[in-house]
């Protein structure tokens, strides 16, 4: 990755920060709620854990964590987000410390949590050293992270390559899809941890149709809104045909419908 600026990084961010406010990703992440149950089951957190989900979005990890009767809390860095999770909580009667913040920096102390999750989260923020370094930084000695993201394989690199051939990422950005690589989480975590493990998972995503689909990605996806507002009027047709293209690419159903296979990799590290 090139030398990138602190200035850079912050700019970046804030970009991250209008990106996913705009459309509404709750929408979206009703269809990773099956790779959240997954998730918090093999991190298998007991009652009275300390959790922090870091780039919680609406709450699905947070939300399947407090029904353990962990003490949770959740951070995005979208503000409306973080008022549909608190919302979330409120009619599920769950007490959550949800909390607009930053992924690069965390305001908890060192040490206070026994589990740090999160899912398709921590790899959008752009200083991804800095990111890995506060999670581990709250994660108790002994404590565990547990991460779901995206692979530059198979649905990551078809979906994700769909928008960045349009849209392309700022210039020195690095490529979140560096957390779905062991050799990239490995170089993230580094010596901060004593024990770190890789699994594949995989979820499913479903849709009425193929033009529901891009119709629905169109709407409240902020990657995808962002990419039309790129291209403009003339650039539509072309961008929602190779999006047609990708998720065609990993559809499993066979009735006209959309069920759409979404593998990620999880990794399971040990705090040092």
């Amino acid at each position: 990755m090139a030398d990138v600026s602190q200035e850079q990084f912050r700019e970046m961010t804030q970009a991250g920060r209008a990106l996913w406010s705009s459309g509404d990703f709750n929408v979206i992440a009703r269809q990773t709620m099956m790779i959240a149950d997954d998730l918090v089951r093999i991190a298998d957190p007991r009652p009275g854990a300390r959790v922090l989900d870091i780039a919680c979005g609406s709450g699905n990890i947070a939300l399947i964590a407090a029904r353990r009767y962990c003490t949770v809390a959740g951070i995005d860095i979208a503000a409306n987000l973080v008022e549909t999770a608190r919302r979330r909580a409120a009619a599920e009667g769950s007490d959550i410390d949800f909390r607009t913040g930053d992924a690069q920096n965390l305001a908890f102390e060192d040490g206070t949590f026994d589990l740090v999750t999160s899912a398709f989260g921590i790899m959008f923020a752009p200083d991804q050293r800095r990111a890995a370094s506060e999670a581990l930084r709250v994660t108790r000695s002994g404590g565990r992270l547990v991460l779901a993201n995206w692979m530059p394989e198979g649905f990551g690199r078809d979906f994700f390559g769909a928008h960045a051939r349009h849209a392309l990422p700022p210039e020195g950005a690095p490529s979140p899809l560096v957390w779905g690589t062991e050799a990239g989480v490995r170089d993230l975590l580094g010596d901060g941890v004593r024990e770190l493990r890789f699994q594949r998972g995989t979820g499913y995503a479903f849709f009425r149709s193929l033009d529901h689909a891009i119709s629905v990605f169109s709407t409240y996806f902020g990657p995808t809104i962002r990419a039309l507002q790129v291209v403009g009027p003339e650039g539509t047709a072309g961008l929602k045909a190779d999006l047609a293209a990708a998720i065609s690419a990993h559809d499993r159903a066979s009735d006209g419908t959309i069920r759409m296979q979404t593998d990620y990799m999880l990794t399971i590290a040990t705090r040092a």
